[in-house]
């Protein structure tokens, strides 16, 4: 799977490149196709900003995360997207669970 990677103030070195990978690797364990990933790297004052988007079929997945340790906000950003997509992949059941049963008439 090939992420796009963009940061205008920090240099993507090959261990971040890595980190975010492999937060990214961990989400393929679903069995969820990810549509063009994308993460975005900033830096806000003295803590990193980092945001994601990702596709999903009939959907779109976004997180951000911010932390003063760059390596602790892409872990942070990973967690938020294993639970949305957790919530994705769950979401059909929840549904079928909510359909109204039919109401039994009663003998008069």
């Amino acid at each position: 799977m090939s992420i796009a990677i963009t940061s205008h103030v920090v240099d993507i070195s090959p261990a971040i490149r890595e980190r975010i990978e492999s937060r990214f690797d961990k989400l393929n364990r679903r069995q969820i196709v990810l549509i063009n990933p994308h993460v975005v790297i900033q830096k806000e004052g003295l803590n990193y900003l980092v945001e994601a988007k990702a596709g999903v079929p009939n959907d779109t997945l976004f997180a951000q995360a911010e932390h003063e340790d760059l390596y602790a906000a892409i872990n942070e950003l990973g967690q938020k997207l294993e639970r949305q997509l957790g919530r994705y992949a769950d979401k059909p059941l929840a549904q079928r669970a909510n359909v109204a049963q039919p109401v039994a008439e009663e003998d008069e």
